[in-house]
């Protein structure tokens, strides 16, 4: 398999990650300020955060696993999350039927449920819109597994707004004809690049819905958003999926999110999530979340060796076990 890097101009392989050993303690847990807060305290390393009321009837979480750089065969990948306590995966569609049934043999083999990755990578608008169709069509429609949700990579920084807004038209379409939930990540080089970008396509679209992935709007924009809170406030009504990775000013991947040093960029990331999860449990619906910490280069590395800095593995899980005593 290859990595994220390579997918984005090779659309039908997929991508993968890099699954280390290792477990940690915790991660932060109940936050001293509310939840709407940009700037919690730390508050106990065992406790979760409290919650503000019982979930509503329909309240769902699911924590997904990625497979970003792993190393291995499906197999042993799907083998690791299930005895890592994930409840799914999320991994590229692909365009190659003996891929599919590989990836859905696994996913029945380890009782993991999927959401699947769309993208195209071409250059020219019309080329790049006909392979994100045929791919997110493909994986709305196939017969073997309905996904929770679909991500999409969608579109390109550089495309216009009219170049754009058919992606976002294409995927409300078959979200009313499937009822999957397909949703579109706020993603460095994507349409949602930028939070004063996607600002202008959430006022003007209804029906966007959004993979929160807010690292690269932190990355891009060299700040932790504290001077963007209206275009944070929409953002955040419109999220059902959330990529769990703390990004920083200069970066979209922290070394280790449990080192002292990123405390102010993991706080304002929790709280972020805490307002998404507190409206989906008020509201009783479901919410799925991927731990999405990356192998080199998204993980710093030391120079000419390039041994990563931190176990990627045990951080993801780290993650997971944060996320569940948090929300569950």
């Amino acid at each position: 398999m290859i990595n994220r890097k390579t997918f984005l101009t090779h659309t039908t392989l997929a991508a993968a990650g890099m699954l280390f050993d290792g477990y940690a303690q915790p991660l932060y847990a109940a936050p001293a300020a509310s939840a709407s807060s940009t700037t919690p305290a730390h508050g106990s390393a065992t406790e979760p955060a409290a919650s503000p009321a019982p979930a509503a009837n329909g309240f769902q979480l699911k924590i997904m696993a990625t497979d970003w750089g792993f190393p291995g065969t499906l197999d042993e990948y799907g083998a690791k999350v299930r005895a890592a306590g994930y409840d799914g995966i999320e991994i590229w569609w692909s365009l190659d039927p003996e891929r599919q049934k590989a990836i859905f043999e696994m996913l029945a083999k380890y009782q993991l449920e999927v959401g699947f990755l769309c993208a195209g990578s071409q250059s020219d608008p019309k080329e790049h819109f006909a392979t994100f169709k045929a791919m997110v069509e493909g994986a709305a429609r196939n017969t073997r597994q309905r996904p929770l949700y679909i991500n999409c990579h969608s579109g390109r920084d550089y495309f216009t707004y009219d170049e754009n807004k058919p992606f976002i038209d294409l995927t409300t379409a078959l979200t009313k004809e499937t009822g999957i939930r397909i949703l579109h990540e706020t993603h460095r080089s994507r349409m949602l690049f930028a939070a004063p970008v996607a600002k202008h396509f959430i006022e003007t679209i209804p029906d966007l819905r959004l993979t929160f992935d807010v690292s690269h709007w932190c990355n891009v924009s060299e700040s932790l958003l504290s001077d963007q809170p209206q275009t944070l406030n929409l953002a955040l009504e419109r999220v059902d999926h959330i990529h769990a990775r703390i990004g920083h000013q200069e970066g979209p991947q922290v070394s280790d999110p449990r080192a002292p040093e990123w405390k102010n960029a993991a706080d304002a990331h929790f709280a972020w999530w805490d307002t998404v999860l507190r409206r989906k449990k008020e509201r009783g619906e479901a919410m799925t979340i991927l731990t999405e910490f990356g192998p080199p280069d998204y993980m710093p590395t030391l120079p000419y060796t390039r041994e990563p800095l931190a176990d990627q593995w045990a951080i993801n899980v780290n993650m997971l076990q944060t996320l569940r005593k948090r929300y569950s």
